[in-house]
């Protein structure tokens, strides 16, 4: 952003224009809240490790991550428990740097592949999938994945006019969504009694079951949109200022957006294949780390750091609730969210701002 600087002299005044660098520092508050959030996430795994239906002690659950102890040991932490708990660190990992972006971009605090139709698309895809039979054939997470691309694909080329923005993707997206819903909805209702069972078992996320079929897939698809979406950080923190200012500032503001819609879509997409739909999590997490690291925008890292943390926490919630029954972890993400983003809805509404 240009800052414009007023130089008083004797009887003249000089002002002269600067460009900030795009490339940000990392700052001592952030780096600070990276290194507790990655500390607590890793407490919270040590504690989920041994807890289940054959509890372990911490010092035989610990060492067991790492494949030392007896063969039963390894094989309930390894086989049984580390790879469900993966997954909810990835996929939230991969929600909260999505829902990042895509509030940056958008600049809106409400904006999330929730609100936006992505994960609407997903939950259609699957659910359609099931109704007519081709879910046994192609499996849930290919269904998931494809729906959530498509649907991204058919909101940017909707909202695209010239060229597109925040406020029309966001405006269109909202469209898309309620479509998606409402499609999601009538097939529930077409479906045999059993489909629909399965259905709504997928759509509130849930990472019941999720073993290393999961968690592979997931973890190279953030091996590659990670890194991807960290590179392209100077140019999302360009946006924020608007498209005038970005491309003063020398950045190529479409194709800039496009690589970045790219990055969290495919983020989201993957996530919400492995681990379903997971509600709120995308909105809640960036809002949650930009008060944590104290930045104007919410941090990329410390984003994706309390999205896994999030998913990671409500999961060992709904394992532990209740003795007796194992909620999905989007029913505890969605019980704490409602009340964040009506929280939010109350915010945006007071300083005038979401949108």
């Amino acid at each position: 952003m240009s800052v414009i600087e007023v130089t008083r002299g004797t009887g003249r005044v000089a002002i002269r224009l600067t460009r900030p660098p795009i490339s940000g520092v990392v700052r001592p508050r952030s780096l600070v809240t990276c290194l507790a959030l990655a500390a607590t996430t890793f407490a919270v795994l040590c504690v989920g490790l041994t807890t289940g239906d054959f509890p372990l002690p911490l010092s035989e659950a610990v060492p067991a991550l790492w494949g030392s102890g007896d063969p039963g040991t390894r094989f309930i932490v390894q086989d049984l428990r580390l790879p469900r708990a993966l997954v909810g660190i990835l996929a939230g990992a991969a929600l909260g740097l999505s829902g990042a972006i895509f509030q940056t971009l958008t600049r809106n605090p409400l904006a999330s592949p929730d609100v936006i139709g992505i994960t609407a698309g997903a939950g259609t895809a699957v659910v359609g999938g099931i109704v007519f039979g081709i879910g046994s054939g192609l499996g849930t997470q290919t269904l998931g994945l494809g729906g959530a691309l498509l649907t991204a694909l058919i909101v940017y080329l909707l909202a695209w006019k010239r060229g597109t923005t925040g406020f029309r993707i966001v405006l269109v997206g909202i469209g898309v969504n309620w479509l998606c819903v409402s499609a999601t909805q009538y097939l529930i209702v077409k479906a045999k009694v059993f489909q629909a069972q399965q259905a709504v078992g997928w759509l509130v996320g849930n990472l019941n079951g999720r073993g290393w079929e999961s968690a592979r897939p997931l973890a190279l698809a953030l091996a590659v949109l990670l890194p991807l979406a960290l590179l392209l950080s100077p140019w999302l923190r360009a946006l924020q200022f608007g498209d005038q200012v970005a491309g003063g500032l020398g950045v190529p503001v479409q194709r800039a957006r496009l690589a970045l819609l790219c990055a969290a879509v495919g983020l989201v997409a993957f996530a919400t294949a492995a681990a379903g739909p997971v509600a709120f999590v995308a909105l809640a997490a960036p809002q949650i780390a930009l008060r944590l690291a104290g930045t104007a925008c919410p941090p990329l890292t410390a984003s994706a750091l309390t999205g896994a943390l999030t998913v990671l926490g409500c999961d060992l919630l709904a394992q532990q609730l209740f003795s007796d029954l194992e909620l999905p972890v989007g029913v505890i993400t969605g019980v704490l969210g409602a009340p964040f983003l009506l929280w939010l809805l109350a915010r945006a509404n007071r300083i005038g701002s979401g949108g």
